[in-house]
């Protein structure tokens, strides 16, 4: 066991861990929160992940020892009460059918829009490759991601 201390959602943590236990077990389990998610336990489909300062990565697989940044999970995104402008496009496009995959989409699409405000729809499918949605939300997804773009260049 190892003390650990993590930055998460602009709050610090610590707690008692094995290094090599995975960073998705400790937001889950010690933090115990909601989002991310398990999903193949294999960093094939995206339910896991979280931004490490500003990164998409995939919790599943990485060591809490290994964090050496920021994260930011789907509930860090709103200030105030108030979504995020991606969080905000998802809700307005009616992308979750089912929601279980939605907070890593959303996080990704936060990241490409941080490097790219004005994305195409080819980059778009390019920063989600390796994502997995089972209920088919691929249309509204991209939808959502051109409406928070819309709305970034507005702004």
């Amino acid at each position: 066991m190892a003390l650990i201390t993590l930055s998460v959602d602009g709050e610090s943590h610590t707690f008692d861990a094995e290094p090599d236990m995975p960073l998705l077990y400790a937001l889950r389990d010690h933090l115990a929160l909601k989002n991310p998610r398990f999903g193949c336990g294999l960093a094939q489909c995206g339910a896991c992940t979280v931004l490490m300062d500003g990164q998409p990565i995939r919790s599943c697989v990485m060591p809490v020892a290994a964090v050496t940044g920021e994260l930011t999970t789907l509930g860090g995104l709103a200030v105030n009460g108030t979504p995020h402008v991606v969080q905000q496009a998802f809700i307005d496009e009616q992308v979750p059918f089912c929601g279980y995959c939605v907070s890593g989409w959303v996080l990704y699409a936060v990241a490409l829009l941080e490097r790219d405000p004005a994305p195409s729809d080819e980059a778009i499918r390019a920063a989600f490759a390796g994502l997995k949605c089972r209920c088919g939300a691929h249309s509204a997804i991209l939808r959502a991601v051109n409406r928070a773009a819309g709305e970034l260049q507005r702004a």
